[in-house]
């Protein structure tokens, strides 16, 4: 009887160490294949981080990544004289690309290459061509026989800026009324004496 119990005891621990050997082993690779999927999935959104910047939502369809531009425009808009300041909470950072901000109205922000004035205004919820000049509320401003919207890049006339891509001390100026040549003088100037906030 001792020959047999020794055999059946020694039976027993082969048996419950082979099992604890295949039990580590399963457990082990299990664990590989846990981690290596981790890593995967890990170095899959690394990969699409970086080259989202490139195509981040929200952004304009042919904008460069972030940052890869900072540059700094004045813009001044008159309507009737009266100059209408982007400086309120409606009209600060309403996008990454290009904005407005630290409570300033004049300078555009633009914060990468391919973003236009159109982006900006869009952002803004202004909707703007080479006609009218349309608020959110829905009022518009719009060229009719006694009264006309103008575009001035860098004291250049221009038939349209939705279009244009600022560059960096750019000076815009958007006009609705019936301006003397004098009066038009007198806004340039100011604009050109206008300080760009960096």
């Amino acid at each position: 009887m001792g020959r047999k119990e020794r055999r059946e005891r020694e039976q027993k621990r082969e048996n419950y160490a082979s099992i604890h050997s295949a039990e580590k082993r399963k457990n082990t690779l299990i664990t590989i294949a846990v981690l290596t999927v981790i890593a995967v999935i890990v170095g899959y959104s690394v990969y699409v981080f970086l080259t989202m910047t490139e195509t981040a939502p929200g952004g304009p369809e042919n904008a460069g990544a972030l940052g890869s531009e900072h540059s700094h425009a004045a813009i001044l808009v008159k309507i009737f004289g009266d100059t209408f300041e982007f400086s309120g909470p409606a009209f600060q950072i309403k996008s990454s690309w290009i904005h407005f901000e630290g409570r300033d109205g004049s300078t555009m922000h633009k914060h990468a290459t391919g973003v236009t004035l159109e982006f900006l205004f869009d952002s803004l919820r202004i909707a703007l061509d080479d006609q009218c000049y349309v608020f959110p509320g829905g009022k518009s401003y719009c060229t009719n026989e006694d009264y006309v919207l103008k575009f001035f890049i860098n004291e250049e006339q221009v038939s349209d800026i939705i279009d244009y891509e600022i560059d960096e001390g750019d000076k815009i100026l958007i006009i609705f009324g019936a301006e003397t040549p004098e009066e038009i003088k007198g806004y340039l100037l100011q604009l050109e004496n206008q300080e760009l906030v960096k």
